[in-house]
């Protein structure tokens, strides 16, 4: 017979079983931190700027990033990591070409995901487009919709009439203007009407006009702004409730339902009424009924957030590039008379432009590119965000660390730009520098998967509406206003555009 325990030894034995359990189990998570802080610590991290309590880096962003990463990876190196308030995930910032190539072509999938803040979930129907959405076989399919149905070189060509129509319109306003006693036109807002009106009849199909129209025109300003933004949420995760009380997540949705209610109606008015132009949404919503062509449903939202990337991202490029092509082109008298006599030249005395004769005009080419190259609409590429972790140029880079891309810096370093803050369309005569990834010193549109998709659609449009500018006019500033005098500073967003509009008085050339 077993001899009698008394309660203290019942109570030991179980006791001293679950502490020395408790015990272990403690002293290992105690070592996994320990072990998983020191490998931290032995991570070979790219060299960062000192960092303050809670905020990190934050305070050494500025107005203009882009200016500011500059600033700073002159002292601390083109590859460089930043801290952005408390939020997990780490920031790299590259201004080398030579790393550029690493993140946009050698370790190109690596780098193919996307952050995901406050104001893409909300404005891009969570994230579910090509701009910002994840990277994966439903990414790369709805990209393939986009290139195939929209941006594809043919698809481009096919909307040339659309060009063609949108700008002799420009023309005939900016004539009237010229004819009359008026003072000097926004040629800024001008621009931006224009590539809406083209954009909107290339993607829906049709043109809008009236008060719905200024509040989409505004919304798509305020979208390129909205998207580079990061929220009180997006830096300190813990305090998200102030961007409520502050207005920021309805200022968000209030842009949101601005251009959503836009695609409801052209999607309603497709089953009703029928328009000469065939567009984006027609093929879309082709697709959408023949399930068969794809792997995936093509949902309602899907529609719509591919409508988004495509009305926005093509809208403001294009006018931002126009907008500081023609103001560079004012700054340099010489460079204008230049580029207005190739034109006229190419042209003679016919009633209107032909897309055709674009190809003759190398010297506009050349301003195009170098505009593109000094002012690049979009300064710091859309940010990245690594899959995995990896090397990259000696150093390691964890998972999920959002990267910045300097396209701004790049494209200004004299390492490899002769007199870089200079306007000189003719350093690209019998150059082979291009726009197709080759030549990393210039990535005006980034490149690799997730470059942007829309570089022969932006051309087209530019070369086009820049070279029927200065073909029919002569461009004359206010009186107390020198060439070199034009206001440059910049209003950041996912695109760099002018602060100050762009006045002139448009004086008809006579032949």
């Amino acid at each position: 017979m077993a001899p009698k325990q008394w309660p203290f030894e019942q109570m030991n034995e179980m006791f001293f079983p679950t502490f020395y359990l408790s015990l272990s189990f403690f002293i290992t998570i105690l070592v996994m931190i320990k072990l998983a802080r020191k490998t931290k610590t032995n991570l070979n991290l790219p060299p960062s700027p000192p960092k303050l309590p809670i905020i990190g880096n934050l305070h050494q962003l500025g107005t203009l990033p882009h200016r500011s990463f500059r600033e700073l990876s002159l002292k601390y190196g083109d590859v460089m990591m930043l801290q952005l308030g408390k939020s997990e995930t780490p920031t790299l910032v590259v201004s080398s070409p030579q790393v550029a190539m690493q993140i946009m072509k050698t370790h190109d999938i690596a780098f193919s995901n996307r952050p995901q803040n406050a104001a893409a979930k909300i404005i891009l129907y969570g994230c579910t487009d090509i701009g910002f959405g994840l990277y994966g076989e439903n990414w790369r399919q709805k990209r393939k919709i986009c290139v195939l149905q929209f941006l594809s070189m043919k698809m481009v060509q096919s909307f040339r009439s659309i060009r063609e129509e949108e700008v002799a319109e420009l023309m005939t306003k900016l004539r009237e203007v010229s004819s009359s006693d008026s003072s000097y036109v926004n040629l800024s807002e001008m621009i931006r009407s224009t590539s809406m009106n083209i954009v909107c009849r290339c993607v829906l199909g049709r043109k809008h006009s009236g008060d719905s129209y200024m509040k989409v025109e505004e919304a798509v300003r305020n979208i390129m702004v909205h998207l580079a933004a990061f929220t009180v949420r997006d830096y300190f995760p813990l305090f998200g409730w102030v961007d409520v009380l502050t207005g920021t997540i309805q200022k968000y949705k209030a842009t949101f339902e601005a251009l959503d209610a836009l695609f409801d109606q052209a999607m309603a008015e497709h089953w009703t009424t029928h328009s000469k132009d065939k567009g984006f949404l027609d093929s879309l919503l082709q697709l959408q009924r023949d399930s068969s062509m794809l792997n995936f449903e093509l949902t309602k939202n899907d529609i719509k957030a591919l409508l988004m990337d495509m009305f926005v991202g093509a809208t403001d490029t294009t006018a931002v590039a126009l907008e500081w092509a023609v103001t560079e082109l004012i700054r340099n008298p010489i460079i204008m008379k230049k580029a207005q006599e190739e034109v006229r030249k190419v042209v003679g005395h016919k009633s209107n432009i032909e897309e055709d004769d674009i190809n003759q005009m190398q010297y506009l080419k050349c301003v195009i590119k170098e505009t593109l190259r000094l002012h690049p609409p979009a300064a710091l590429l859309a940010p990245r965000e690594t899959i995995s972790s990896l090397k990259l140029n000696g150093y390691d880079i964890p998972a999920k660390t959002m990267v910045y891309i300097n396209a701004w810096a790049i494209q200004r370093d004299s390492k490899f730009w002769e007199s870089p803050e200079e306007f000189i369309p003719e350093r690209f005569e019998n150059s082979e520098v291009d726009f197709q990834g080759q030549h990393f010193q210039y990535i005006p549109f980034g490149f690799g998967r997730r470059g942007c998709p829309g570089l022969n659609f932006a051309l087209a449009t530019v070369e086009y509406e820049l070279a029927s500018l200065l073909y029919w006019f002569d461009w004359k500033l206010p009186d107390d206003t020198l060439n070199r005098d034009i206001d440059v500073s910049e209003i950041f967003g996912l695109v760099v555009s002018k602060k100050v509009p762009l006045n002139l008085k448009p004086i008809a050339f006579s032949f």
